[in-house]
């Protein structure tokens, strides 16, 4: 098995108390369902900088919003593994990199 980052970027964020948590527990039942999949569930991003050569930093412009590290047979099984991520409903996307072990 292979490790996979999955990047989540767009969706929109729960505007009330109980949308957020009907939100969590759309992420706990797909995590769930992952099962032993999930080596690292992740966390939300927040602010960020991106560093230029020359250490100059600016705002990042690529909308990442979390990040989660799932085991898979094959980019194929991981891409068919974001099936149902609750970034998806919620309008956003999932970046997929397979870790290349070192």
């Amino acid at each position: 098995m292979a490790k996979f980052v999955f990047l989540y970027t767009g969706g929109q964020m729960a505007g009330t108390p109980e949308a957020q948590e009907k939100a969590m527990q759309a992420w706990g039942s797909w995590f769930a369902k992952l099962g032993g999949s999930v080596t690292d569930m992740g966390n939300p991003f927040a602010s960020s900088v991106t560093v230029a050569p020359g250490g100059a930093a600016g705002s990042s412009a690529l909308g990442l919003g979390g990040y989660s590290i799932i085991n898979a047979a094959s980019l194929e099984d991981a891409t068919a593994k974001s099936a149902g991520c609750p970034v998806l409903q919620a309008g956003g996307t999932v970046e997929i990199y397979e870790a290349v072990p070192m």
